[in-house]
């Protein structure tokens, strides 16, 4: 009868011993997904809502990119499913609004129908950045929706106010870390129409520019001066995103806003600013990071363009304005 050496034996209680912490981790690890399961099954009970179908949908839009992101078209979701899911997290929405200079005419409209199309019924506050505070209006808000008003100075040049946007977007957002889930950074010279909530919520969200989604990206306006830090060359590039719309979770947004702030200081530096600032910028980050959802022109249309077939609803939709007269350098 062989018998074992102490060496043997120590090895083969190490081995012993790893197989008894992997069983039980397992074993934990089920515990923990049983319970998680259970937990969203006692949340999901109470829904009811059509029955969802892979062969009827809309046929005359494409509902997912090339690298399988969401495109969000009406008709592409329930939202009583999605609001009921998202509900029970207890989600927090912060928004972010520039009303400088004559655009503060804008913010009442805003806010007034941001109260009943956006997010309602969920945690949202707004963030507007203005030189004139004392001109704010007051808009009775919903419970756990809220206003904070952040001045900034003023500018003789509007692409300096747009310039200085994701500046102070990130500078929020460091501030917010751990107080909000998800941030929009929307136009002030808007309003909401139609809903807007849940179904928008993702990684990095993008908001396809209504001006553009019928051209060829060779007629987009991408800065195309190599030189830029901005530049997108006529093969490259997606869609053309709004700089009016964007979103997503904080850390996604976060990163986005740090690197356009970056690259159009050092554009800056080099003596060049991009065709359309902000814009510019996230154009090239959202064709090297793409979004994990992307919004359909429904999320930012035109007033003064007439709808297209394809365009069953406006959820929101920038004013028809005099930009010589609201904008201070024009």
């Amino acid at each position: 009868m062989r018998v074992m050496s102490g060496k043997t034996v120590t090895a083969t209680l190490l081995l012993l011993s790893f197989l008894l912490l992997g069983v039980l981790y397992c074993y934990q690890n089920y515990r923990v997904s049983v319970s998680f399961e259970l937990n969203d099954s006692r949340q999901t009970d109470s829904l009811r809502y059509q029955q969802p179908s892979i062969l009827i949908g809309r046929t005359d839009v494409v509902t997912v990119t090339p690298w399988l992101a969401p495109v969000v078209w009406d008709g592409t979701f329930d939202p009583v499913l999605l609001d009921g899911l998202y509900r029970p997290r207890n989600i927090s929405v912060a928004v972010t609004v520039f009303a400088v200079g004559k655009y503060i005419r804008f913010l009442e409209a805003f806010l007034l129908t941001a109260e009943q199309h956006f997010f309602v019924g969920f945690n949202v506050h707004v963030y507007i950045f203005t030189d004139r505070p004392n001109e704010v209006p007051r808009v009775h808000m919903a419970p756990g929706r809220q206003v904070t008003v952040r001045s900034v100075p003023s500018s003789r040049r509007w692409q300096e106010i747009s310039a200085r946007r994701m500046e102070l977007i990130q500078t929020l957002i460091e501030e917010l870390r751990n107080h909000k889930d998800y941030i929009f950074c929307l136009d002030v010279d808007s309003r909401f129409h139609g809903r807007w909530g849940t179904e928008s919520l993702g990684g990095l969200v993008g908001v396809i520019h209504p001006g553009y989604y019928r051209d060829q990206r060779t007629k987009f306006p991408y800065e195309r001066r190599p030189e830029s830090r901005a530049y997108l060359a006529p093969e490259d590039g997606d869609f053309y995103y709004c700089g009016g719309a964007f979103g997503g979770r904080l850390q996604e947004v976060h990163l986005m806003a740090k690197t356009c702030r970056q690259d159009f200081e050092a554009d800056a530096r080099g003596g060049i600013e991009a065709a359309w600032q902000e814009e510019s910028h996230l154009n090239r980050y959202m064709w090297i990071h793409k979004p994990t959802k992307v919004l359909s022109p429904e999320y930012l249309w035109q007033d003064f363009k007439s709808r297209e077939p394809e365009i069953r609803l406006v959820r929101f939709s920038g004013v028809a304005k005099n930009y010589a007269e609201i904008r201070p350098n024009t």
